[in-house]
């Protein structure tokens, strides 16, 4: 038998020189390496430990054409997502990374916007994935509906009403209730939400997490305090103005993109926070960490999220069975600027 230089072996070694080495048909050890088909123990444990041994990874091109796989994933981002959303989708990118590389899967990246879906199909249609994790929930889906008429394996990072999607989220409606709840019982009587785009499922469950809250504590909505689909700066500001002239206590804000906005507005017109009114916001990130007065805000662990959903879809390609539904918790920070 040759001799196998050890130190090379990693880079050089195949399923063939182990089969030489061994005094095996190639098959008995491709059989003995992926677990599948008939062998003896024994014969299994000798090729686990010489290939142990060896550091023997078996060529990725060559077993993902043995098992039909490509041993990639695509993570779907959103094109149309402004400066202040991008460390969100980072953040999410880094942990499916992470959970991919952790499971010998690479990693391949497109965008999509609401109505344009052009990249996703090429990425299908050139076989370049084993499954698909959506970064971004929609109430109108095209780009999920497309995936689950492809049968390819998808989890969506949020929510959706469709129980046959996978689905990795935090509890939205449950945070948001809470820290409003919170905000309630801490003597705020009048208090405005400025919430984002309504075909976006996270903004809908904030809102609705906002409703719950006065609901359980009996507490009226002022239906003018509501603005809802505020997407751009001009809106913001009117909608600030409107608030303040009504005399509102408290500005809740969807997200930090809004948030950081109503921020720069107050300060502009000279009313402080919190004196003169408090601001909170139902997503938190560097920026309002940052900002003087710090902002209470709900906080949760968007690396864990992409992980979650990395982690889920592998199980998926490889057959296993995964929750419908898993959440990620989240945490409320009460900071100054609702004191």
């Amino acid at each position: 038998m040759k001799e196998i230089n050890k130190q090379n072996a990693s880079k050089n070694i195949t399923i063939g020189d182990i089969a030489e080495e061994l005094g095996l048909s190639k098959t008995t050890i491709s059989r003995a390496i992926s677990g599948k088909g008939r062998i003896g123990t024994d014969t299994k444990q000798k090729v686990q430990e010489y290939i142990k041994e060896h550091n023997y990874k078996p060529n990725v091109i060559a077993k993902g054409l043995a098992q039909s796989k490509t041993y990639n994933i695509g993570v779907i981002l959103p094109a149309d997502a402004n400066l202040i959303e991008i460390p969100f989708f980072q953040s999410c990118l880094m942990g499916i990374c992470e959970a991919a590389a952790s499971l010998d899967y690479d990693v391949v990246v497109t965008t999509v916007t609401e109505d344009d879906i052009t990249l996703l199909k090429r990425l299908i249609d050139n076989q370049k994935v084993d499954g698909v994790v959506l970064t971004r929930s929609l109430v109108n889906d095209m780009p999920a509906k497309y995936l689950k008429e492809t049968g390819i394996p998808v989890v969506l990072i949020g929510s959706n009403e469709d129980e046959t999607i996978i689905q990795i989220d935090s509890n939205h409606i449950a945070g948001c209730c809470e820290l409003t709840s919170i905000l309630l019982k801490s003597g705020c009587e009048q208090m405005a939400l400025l919430a984002g785009n309504q075909n976006h499922n996270v903004n809908r469950n904030r809102c609705e997490g906002f409703m719950k809250a006065h609901r359980d504590l009996n507490r009226n909505v002022d239906d003018a305090m509501v603005f809802k689909d505020m997407n751009n700066k001009l809106l913001i500001h009117k909608a600030v103005n409107q608030i303040m002239e009504r005399g509102a206590d408290c500005i809740v804000c969807s997200d930090d993109f809004i948030c950081s906005i109503v921020l720069a507005k107050l300060e502009e017109e000279n009313w402080s926070v919190p004196e003169k009114i408090k601001v909170a916001s139902f997503y938190n990130s560097a920026g309002l960490a940052s900002h003087n007065p710090p902002i209470t805000a709900l906080t949760i662990n968007v690396k864990e999220l992409g992980i979650t959903a990395g982690q889920h879809l592998i199980k998926m390609i490889s057959g296993e069975i995964v929750d419908h539904k898993s959440l990620v918790n989240y945490e409320i920070v009460l900071k100054r600027s609702t004191n």
